[in-house]
C-alpha cells in the first residue's frame, strides 16, 4: 500500500493536486473521497476532471441533490455525492458500468464500504485554506 501526502495551501493548490491525480487516472479506478464539509472534496474532483481533460472543468460541482453528475473529457468522470443517500441505494447508482470507460469519484465515501483496490483520497482542515491530502492506493 503506498501512500502519498501534500500540504495545499489555498484552493488552486487543492485543485492542481486534483489536476495531477486525473493526468494519472486509467479507466477503472475508483476514488474514494473522505472529508469534513468544507474539506476541498469538490475542489480536489475538480481538479481531477482538468486532468482528465473536461473542457467545462470549472463548472464541476457536488451533486449532492442529483446524487450523480457524468462528465466526458479524455474519458468519462462519474463524481458521486453519498451524503444523502442511504449506503442500501448505493447499488442502485451502477457505478460499476462507469468503470469500464473512466473513473469514478465519490464524495462522502465513508457512507458506504468499497471493495478492495480502491484509491482514498483524505482530505483534513488544517488551516483556515491550508489542507492536508493524503492519497492511499
Amino acid at each position: 500500500m503506498e501512500k502519498i501526502e501534500y500540504i495545499s495551501k489555498d484552493l488552486s493548490e487543492t485543485i492542481q493536486i486534483g489536476e495531477s491525480i486525473g493526468l494519472t487516472s486509467k479507466p477503472g479506478q475508483l476514488y474514494a473521497v473522505y472529508g469534513d464539509l468544507g474539506a476541498g472534496k469538490t475542489q480536489l474532483i475538480k481538479g481531477i476532471a482538468r486532468g482528465i481533460g473536461v473542457p467545462d472543468w470549472e463548472y464541476v460541482v457536488s451533486p449532492t441533490f442529483t446524487l450523480m453528475n457524468v462528465y466526458e473529457g479524455n474519458m468519462t468522470l462519474c463524481h458521486v455525492d453519498l451524503y444523502r443517500l442511504e449506503s442500501s441505494d448505493l447499488a442502485d447508482l451502477n457505478i460499476e458500468e462507469f468503470l469500464a470507460g473512466g473513473i469514478v469519484a465519490v464524495e462522502w465515501a465513508e457512507r458506504s464500504s468499497w471493495w478492495e483496490g480502491v484509491i482514498e483520497i483524505h482530505i483534513e482542515i488544517t488551516g483556515e485554506m491550508e489542507r492536508k491530502i493524503v492519497i492511499i492506493m
